[in-house]
């Protein structure tokens, strides 16, 4: 390989980490406000509604979107692999936070979200074959110390573990297998028709369930907890991982990944803005630490 080729090779490599990088912050961006919305949801829709009636929805968009694009059908082995992610991303996460949130407040949600970064770069070694060097997890576990250190301050940390703690330790599991086989999914399919794709595939199992809980509690609710329900709908759900799935396939899923220690700060902000939920000072403190880790997550180089 010429010296010219080298440089060109590396200048795509960087090219492709700050795109990835990009499109993975305005995902975290989008996710970021998905507990405060379901959380504002579920308090006068049934749980089980929220959680499989926007999975239907997102599903329609997604439809729509593939018959408009004309994509192409997935192979044996891929619709194999989006079985993967629809359980993680369509069905495990929405329907654990959306249980979870009943008696838990979005800020209590963020602390155990915060290890879902840490899930995703595990999941991205053990799925996708990637292999962070040690600074980089020396650096997400920085970051994801700073953010419990931060919410433990600002009062979000009270209590033993309950029911719905467990419900978000599932959700997170679930969660991350989903983000680290759908980011390695979406190097071949794309981000777009990777969560759309798995969208229409578990219409199925969606559609019936969401049919059962409107009949059992039909939904009735005021303009703030179907706006709620209409975010969660077409940007957690949808819009959001057209960005995530594309950053995470970019710019690698465990390093992009780390982009989500930032969420629970911001999953706060929310809190504050939309519940009235209080958010302490120390947060611009937190907030530069995460920043700082990120960084180092990113200086460091993924092994071959």
């Amino acid at each position: 390989m010429t010296a010219k080729s080298s440089a060109t090779a590396a200048t795509t490599v960087t090219a492709d980490r700050v795109t990835g990088l990009a499109l993975g912050a305005l995902g975290v961006l989008a996710f970021s406000m998905s507990l405060p919305a379901t959380r504002v949801a579920v308090q006068q829709l049934d749980p089980w509604f929220v959680a499989f009636g926007r999975a239907v929805g997102a599903g329609l968009l997604a439809w729509a979107y593939l018959r408009l694009t004309g994509a192409p059908r997935p192979t044996p082995e891929q619709w194999r692999r989006l079985w993967i992610v629809a359980a993680g991303v369509v069905v495990g996460f929405p329907l654990f936070t959306s249980l979870a949130l009943t008696t838990q407040t979005s800020a209590h949600g963020a602390v155990v979200i915060t290890v879902l970064p840490a899930m995703t770069a595990v999941f991205a070694v053990l799925r996708a074959g990637e292999r962070p060097p040690p600074l980089f997890w020396v650096a997400s576990a920085g970051g994801l110390l700073a953010v419990l250190a931060f919410l433990g301050a600002s009062g979000a940390v009270r209590g033993a573990l309950t029911v719905a703690d467990l419900f978000l330790l599932a959700a997170v599991v679930l969660c991350g297998l989903g983000y680290a086989e759908g980011g390695a999914l979406a190097r071949a399919l794309g981000g777009a028709r990777t969560i759309c794709w798995a969208l229409l595939l578990s219409l199925p199992v969606t559609v019936p369930v969401t049919a059962v809980a409107a009949a059992a509690h039909p939904p009735r609710a005021d303009v703030d907890a179907w706006s709620a329900f209409g975010y969660v709908t077409a940007v957690s759900m949808f819009l959001g991982f057209f960005a995530w799935y594309a950053g995470l396939a970019r710019g690698g899923i465990a390093q992009v990944g780390q982009i989500q220690l930032a969420q629970p700060v911001l999953t706060l902000a929310w809190s504050a803005l939309l519940l009235g939920e209080a958010v302490t000072p120390a947060s611009i403190a937190a907030a530069v630490v995460v920043l700082a880790c990120v960084v180092l997550t990113q200086r460091a180089r993924e092994r071959a």
